[in-house]
């Protein structure tokens, strides 16, 4: 008598055992190039909003940042991990996931405003603002996705990040 896995023919075999396993393909380069053109983007879009919607504010943020980019980097760095220590914390209690969720969504996006800001910050000295916000703008975007691209880039994409992050919160944390 036939083993009961040869009875049934053309069956779709969902689970372990015997045939060929599926396993999904990652490439790295793929990966990193999709890596670099999500932190080009974003620079790119948060900082349109920032500058069509806040000039004066990214300028003040900007001004910060280059006047105390060690302050500001730590005080990012700093804030960093002592809300990934809180938000561990939440999360791993039943009643602080509801806290813990809008906390990162929120962090979340100031880290996205700051890493704009100080790429703009980039751009700017680089390039200048005489003909508007467009030449920082792009410029700054082109140096997060280049750096990000790198791979070993990243570290230097946080580190500006960081900075951009303290400068942002410094004004609502003290």
């Amino acid at each position: 008598m036939p083993a009961p896995s040869q009875l049934v023919t053309g069956a779709l075999q969902t689970g372990p055992g015997p045939g060929p396993q599926l396993e999904p393909v990652a490439n790295p380069f793929l990966n990193l190039v999709g890596s670099a053109i999500g932190a080009f983007l974003t620079t790119l879009v948060v900082g349109a909003i920032l500058v069509a919607v806040a000039p004066d504010y990214t300028e003040r943020k900007m001004a910060t940042l280059l006047d105390e980019p060690i302050s500001s980097f730590l005080y990012g760095f700093v804030s960093l991990v002592f809300f990934a220590l809180v938000i561990f914390v939440l999360a791993i209690t039943i009643v602080g996931i509801i806290v813990a969720i809008p906390l990162a969504i929120v962090l979340y996006v100031a880290w996205a405003v700051g890493g704009a800001i100080a790429f703009i910050a980039i751009g700017e000295r680089l390039v200048g603002r005489g003909d508007g916000w467009v030449k920082p703008l792009l410029v700054g975007a082109g140096i997060n996705g280049a750096l990000t691209l790198t791979g070993i880039g990243g570290i230097v994409t946080f580190a500006i990040g960081a900075a951009g992050f303290g400068a942002v919160l410094r004004d609502y944390l003290g």
